[in-house]
């Protein structure tokens, strides 16, 4: 029986060197698809973005380009590729057929595994990884070459696969997640991240996050309650009215008339020191109430980013709280919200009371009002804030009652101890974090 394949005796010296020359021209464009794709999915949109802004050529601008169309691109840079390595595949096992015979499929197998494998995806992809940005900003333009000339061929495949899915029952926009979402969780990342790798210090952290949780925060979680409010007495005498203003330590106070639920106004320590010296030191001659201005109520339900608009666009600093039903619940200042971005604000006429007294043996008594947000932040906790906004209120929602005294309970790693309580309130607690009860075991 004759042999069907050609005699190696019979190719060429020039065949078999254009033959390799092609295969080699190939396996580059596999090496080039494979690189360009990888680093345009881990190029950093953010610094492409600054770089076209601050006008640093055109090369960042094809990159924006690229990462806007990523569905084109990746679906390009995987036709190109997936084309040349059949291409070359095909070539070289031509070639050892020919020089091999039918043995020269499994060579061909093999050898055509190997260099693709390092040379065209390990290597390459590899590479750009590692230098994701300047490899994206170096490819760009001839990416966006490739992407225009083989966007018909990627849309119809992309046609295709939308008429299977919707054979499978499956909605393309079901798979398009929520991009105001992602791009949140996307930068909470980004910031935990290098804060892990110590390229960004906690204060930082916790203040890009106190940015980011705005949006999620009502006033209700941060708002000081009604029960830690300092009022003032409508009824009372000017000479105690006037007392009571300039001892505390707060600039603006809210006055109320019989119930304190019935807020009238409220009174700015200037203002009192203003009339004080028109009237000649006379505290008698100052009528105190009709310095009190219009209280300000908002529902406890605000999103703090809006009511810190609402803050900016009023040009006020000082808001009562209610809820549903017209109740008093409490208050909030513009201090207090950027004290959720930035951290504790103190000046000089601040009482220092946190409310958080770490003990020598690890562990942490806290008062029951303190919220859970303060806590992890100062004792770079992670404890949940979604249920409850203090720490008595997450050990209640934990419970699902109310503790007695020296109940201990258990949950999210760390131990609570009840050590106080005033009736149906937990006034104090003693908090074992993880690392505190494992240290008291060894």
């Amino acid at each position: 029986m004759e042999e069907s394949l050609i005699p190696a005796h019979e190719l060429s010296g020039s065949d078999l060197i254009f033959s390799i020359g092609v295969t080699l021209v190939l396996m580059m464009f596999s090496a080039f698809f494979a690189g360009a794709e990888t680093a345009m999915t881990a190029a950093s949109r953010a610094r492409m973005h600054q770089l076209e802004k601050e006008g640093e050529g055109e090369a960042a601008k094809h990159v924006n380009w690229l990462l806007s169309h990523r569905e084109q691109m990746v679906g390009s840079m995987l036709f190109g590729n997936t084309f040349v390595n059949i291409a070359s595949s095909a070539l070289v096992t031509s070639v050892l057929l020919t020089l091999f015979g039918n043995a020269g499929v499994a060579a061909a197998t093999v050898i055509t595994t190997v260099l693709v494998l390092i040379f065209c995806e390990v290597l390459p992809k590899t590479y750009a990884i590692a230098n994701a940005d300047s490899t994206a900003l170096r490819l760009g333009r001839p990416v966006r070459i490739a992407v225009t000339l083989f966007s018909p061929v990627v849309n119809v495949v992309a046609w295709i696969v939308a008429l299977i899915l919707g054979a499978m029952g499956v909605k393309s926009q079901g798979l398009v997640e929520d991009r105001e979402e992602v791009a949140h969780e996307e930068l909470r990342g980004a910031i935990d991240l290098h804060h892990i790798q110590g390229a960004v210090q906690t204060s930082d952290r916790n203040m890009l996050g106190g940015i980011l949780d705005l949006k999620d925060l009502q006033v209700a979680d941060i708002m000081i309650h009604r029960k830690n409010m300092v009022l003032i007495d409508g009824d009372l005498p000017p000479e105690e009215m006037l007392d009571r203003v300039l001892s505390q330590p707060h600039t603006r106070l809210p006055v109320y008339k019989g119930d304190q639920d019935n807020i009238v106004g409220v009174l700015h320590a200037k203002d009192v020191l203003r009339a004080l010296a028109r009237a000649g030191g006379n505290v008698k001659a100052v009528n105190v109430l009709s310095l009190a201005a219009k209280p300000w109520f908002i529902p406890d339900t605000t999103l703090l980013a809006d009511q810190l608009r609402a803050f900016l666009q009023r040009r006020s600093h000082f808001a009562v709280v209610v809820d549903e039903y017209g109740a008093l619940q409490g208050l909030i200042t513009l201090e207090d919200i950027l004290e959720e971005i930035v951290g504790e604000i103190r000046d000089e006429h601040d009482v220092p009371v946190s409310g958080v007294r770490p003990q020598a043996d690890g562990t942490i008594n806290v008062d029951g009002w303190v919220s859970i947000r303060e806590l992890n932040r100062a004792m770079n906790w992670n404890l949940p804030d979604e249920e409850a906004t203090t720490i008595a209120g997450l050990v209640i929602h934990e419970a699902q009652a109310i503790p007695d005294v020296a109940q201990i309970f258990a949950f999210h790693g760390f131990k609570f101890e009840v050590l106080r309580r005033q009736k149906n309130q937990i006034m104090a607690l003693r908090v074992t974090p993880p690392e505190a009860a494992v240290a008291a075991r060894e």
